[in-house]
């Protein structure tokens, strides 16, 4: 892939990866080739966090490599631990990093830069969650480029409904690798097959339920990764959903049928319950790269689908003395990584399945930060639910049809998961 990068003669490279499957590395890797090659380069992200990240990481990996810091005007407008990297550069002027080998920024700020002279390569991160009109705000500002995504994540985010420009080849909102091969069939798509994020527990499900065209495994086998705990299981249901999630790598914590508000009580408090017990309970994680390592609260998360759950679920945990746990909705958490996740289930007490609570991307997120193990809480009925919501979303004409819908992925989700259920009587 790096060598179609820089002698293709396509302007473009796709690279599709999984979760976990070393996209940041690869970012990272393919720019210090292009550098060292003697390349100008621009890197293009989504979010802020992805572009301090990435700072980080490059230079980390090649203290000498001059790095520039693209950002805004904003008061606070980058992680203050970049000033640590001696070889980086922040400024909010393009003109004032154009000496440095690689500039990193978001799409937003990129779309900004005007006057200067042609990047000859830039590499696009998670280029599926970018819309296709930033493609477009960008693509004047560089000659090749490499995309690198994942398919099976959530989609580009729109404020602005978008209807009116379904089916067709230069929908804004689209994603940008989907416009990219729409108009440039030919160009060269790779793939990374293995994923060093997800347990051997983890990847078959993923793969099947999320990506069945292009099917990944597991970078490790049964019994590479292990957790453990310290205490003892003191026969609650949080603490025998987690032993079933230790010994299985997936637990369900299964609440009784019933309509609730979206920020559900008794779901909310069973999540901060089981978080509380993992704490309390000393769990040590042991893996490929390291043996009983601690499992600390900054390598525990909480997933929801809405923001207005996890505050809820953040208020609980600090009143139990665990509001270091990172929560955060399926949006927010993606890209990142956690040994032990714990999951509000989308459909948990809903009335309905709406397209944004059956979304695909949404549920993949969420069942996939983790390293060894996922305990999702949810209420029973979701199958039901299911079955008396079948999809009805209209058919539109030249627009993709997207396999596996939320409908299926999430009766293949659920199907695994019964097989791990703990019963939760309040």
């Amino acid at each position: 892939m790096l060598h179609d990068t820089l002698h293709s003669p396509y302007r473009g490279v796709v690279v599709d990866s999984p979760p976990g499957a070393g996209k940041s590395t690869l970012v990272v890797r393919a720019a210090r080739e292009l550098a060292a090659a003697g390349h100008r380069l621009m890197v293009v992200a989504q979010t802020n966090a992805q572009v301090d990240d990435l700072v980080d990481r490059l230079a980390t990996a090649d203290p000498d490599l001059p790095v520039g810091r693209l950002h805004s005007s904003d008061p606070d407008p980058y992680d203050k631990m970049l000033d640590g990297h001696p070889s980086v550069r922040a400024s909010a002027k393009a003109a004032d990093l154009a000496g440095m080998e690689v500039v990193i920024s978001t799409a937003a700020k990129w779309a900004h830069v005007k006057n200067t002279e042609p990047w000859r390569h830039a590499i696009v991160d998670e280029a599926y969650q970018m819309r296709s009109d930033a493609l477009l705000a960008v693509a004047g500002l560089f000659e090749r480029a490499l995309f690198v995504g994942d398919p099976g994540q959530l989609d580009p985010f729109s404020v602005v409904g978008a209807e009116q420009w379904a089916g067709l080849s230069y929908d804004p909102s689209a994603s940008a690798v989907s416009t990219l091969l729409a108009h440039n069939p030919a160009l060269p798509q790779h793939r990374l097959p293995v994923s060093w994020r997800l347990p051997a527990s983890a990847a078959p499900l993923v793969s099947g339920a999320f990506y069945p065209y292009t099917p990944f495994r597991s970078g490790t086998g049964p019994g590479d990764r292990r957790l453990s705990f310290g205490a003892a299981a003191d026969g609650s249901p949080a603490d025998r959903v987690l032993d079933e999630a230790a010994a299985s790598g997936w637990g369900l914590l299964e609440l009784p049928a019933r309509h609730t508000p979206r920020t559900d009580p008794e779901a909310v408090g069973a999540v901060a319950q089981v978080v509380r017990r993992l704490l309390d309970r000393r769990g040590v994680t042991a893996d490929e790269r390291r043996d009983a390592v601690p499992l600390t609260a900054d390598r525990i998360a909480v997933g929801t689908a809405h923001r207005d759950q996890a505050a809820a679920v953040r208020e609980a945990l600090a009143a139990l003395d665990a509001g270091e746990v990172t929560v955060d909705t399926a949006n927010r958490l993606q890209g990142r990584e956690f040994d032990v996740t714990v999951v509000l289930h989308p459909l948990s007490g809903r009335p309905d399945a709406t397209a944004f609570h059956l979304e695909t991307g949404r549920l993949c997120v969420l069942a996939s930060r983790h390293r060894h193990a996922c305990v999702v809480v949810c209420r029973e009925g979701v199958r039901e639910l299911l079955d008396g919501h079948p999809s009805t979303e209209p058919v539109q004409l030249g627009v993709t049809v997207k396999f596996p819908d939320g409908w299926e992925a999430n009766h293949a989700v659920m199907t695994r998961l019964e097989e791990h259920r703990v019963r939760w009587r309040p």
